[in-house]
């Protein structure tokens, strides 16, 4: 009886081992799996940042002579050259990167969502923005494919408009550990990469909107959009105090940055490690607004 017993507990030891092995082997090939996923959008990301690097091309030259004038032509008049579009920017000593973005091809060719590009100089933000049309949270846990899995997307919610023209607009990111995503705004906490970083630069169908850093802090896991109607004046002008007078630990405010209620702010938010309930904030005040 002893021994039957015994054999009874060895089967069940065994099969207990081997459900075990498959389980793991099963964890094992969806880990795989996604990061294979992870790697192949992460492909897409940066083939997408090397389309948009500027590149001047040379005009064609004609393999035709051109007839010779008969008649001795007079001096030709030189053509007004045209002004930069970017004149405002340049006269306030911004920087204008060598970008530039053709969104209808994206929009066409990749994801119909996309509609603006966020770069920051010295991270590895240079992504697509997106806002999906139903679902706020589909691009914290979609990619651009529309597989499912990180590293997800840059992307914003229906409570902003795609104009850039609320006061407050709010972009979210993954906090991705390869430094992916919207990990490079942790860099932030830095003192001096603040000073020596101060744009972000946001590139619309419509031009480029360029924004000053004044703001890089710990924050709560608050909605910012559905907590604050920073369209009445009294409200934004109590959070732009609020913010202000933000001193917790790591925190950086430039107070000589000139923020107030007439101005467009851009708030960049990802998450903290370690800190499931509070989120790391970057914001900027728009300097080239109509």
């Amino acid at each position: 009886m002893e021994n039957q017993n015994q054999n009874k507990n060895t089967r069940i030891w065994k099969i207990g081992a081997v459900a075990l092995l498959i389980v793991a082997f099963a964890c094992m090939m969806v880990a795989c799996a996604g990061k294979a996923n992870q790697d192949k959008a992460e492909g897409v990301y940066e083939d997408l940042a090397g389309q948009t690097v500027k590149t001047d091309v040379e005009p064609e030259s004609s393999s035709e002579e051109e007839p010779e004038e008969s008649v001795e032509s007079s001096e030709p008049t030189p053509e007004p050259e045209e002004e930069s579009p970017y004149k405002e920017l340049e006269d306030m000593g911004v920087p204008i990167p060598e970008k530039e973005v053709n969104f209808a091809k994206m929009q066409e060719e990749v994801n119909g969502d996309i509609y603006a590009w966020i770069y920051v100089p010295d991270t590895a933000i240079d992504y697509p923005v997106l806002q999906h049309p139903t679902d706020n949270t589909y691009y914290l846990n979609y990619n651009l494919d529309g597989s499912r899995g990180y590293p997800g997307c840059i992307y914003t919610e229906d409570y902003n408009k795609k104009d850039f023209s609320d006061p407050v607009t709010v972009i979210y990111g993954h906090n991705m550990k390869d430094g992916g995503m919207f990990a490079g705004l942790h860099k932030f906490v830095d003192n001096e990469y603040f000073d020596e970083h101060p744009y972000v630069y946001i590139y619309t169908p419509d031009g480029l909107l360029v924004y000053q850093i004044f703001a890089a802090y710990e924050y709560t896991d608050e909605h910012l959009l559905y907590t604050y109607n920073f369209w009445d004046e009294s409200v934004y002008s109590k959070y732009l105090e609020k913010v202000k007078n933000t001193r917790s630990m790591g925190a950086i405010i430039d107070d000589e940055v000139e923020v107030d209620t007439e101005s467009r702010i851009l708030t960049l938010s990802t998450c903290m490690a370690n800190k499931p309930n509070n989120r790391f904030l970057v914001q900027g005040v728009l300097l080239n607004a109509d």
